[in-house]
């Protein structure tokens, strides 16, 4: 990949979202893995300690797709909770997990699996658990 920002996890999220990899199917493993590799090259910090400009889980984050050149509002979430957010992104799909842990400000590569890459671009975060205050979440 030719951009990847240094990235903020969660330990929480970090700790919730190897248990979602390690149970991940076959149709997931492509995202998974990738996902995986973020997990181990990401900063790993505890919830209190997670800058408010940083995704994480939960968080509403708007988005530019520079390869497309749309501009959108997501919460990131876990599979579990796609259903029940109106503006739901999963994690464990391939631009979910590609925003987990950026800055407003990053841009990133990342790899779809039909082999293309798409470029992203944070813009703004709306709502972040940590900011709030909800470090469990």
């Amino acid at each position: 990949m030719s951009s990847r920002p240094a990235i903020i996890i969660n330990r929480l999220d970090a700790e919730r979202l190897q248990r979602l990899i390690d149970a991940a199917s076959d149709k997931d493993l492509p995202v998974a893995e990738s996902l995986e590799e973020e997990l181990t090259r990401g900063e790993v910090i505890d919830p209190e300690d997670i800058p408010e400009d940083v995704v994480s889980m939960n968080s509403q984050v708007q988005f530019t797709d520079l390869t497309r050149d749309r501009q959108m509002i997501r919460t990131l979430v876990y599979p579990h909770a796609l259903a029940a957010t109106e503006d739901g992104l999963s994690v464990m799909a391939p631009i979910g997990a590609a925003l987990l842990g950026l800055r407003i400000g990053d841009i990133i590569d990342w790899p779809l699996p039909d082999g293309s890459e798409i470029k992203l671009r944070i813009d703004a975060i709306f709502w972040q658990p940590e900011r709030e205050g909800q470090f469990h979440r």
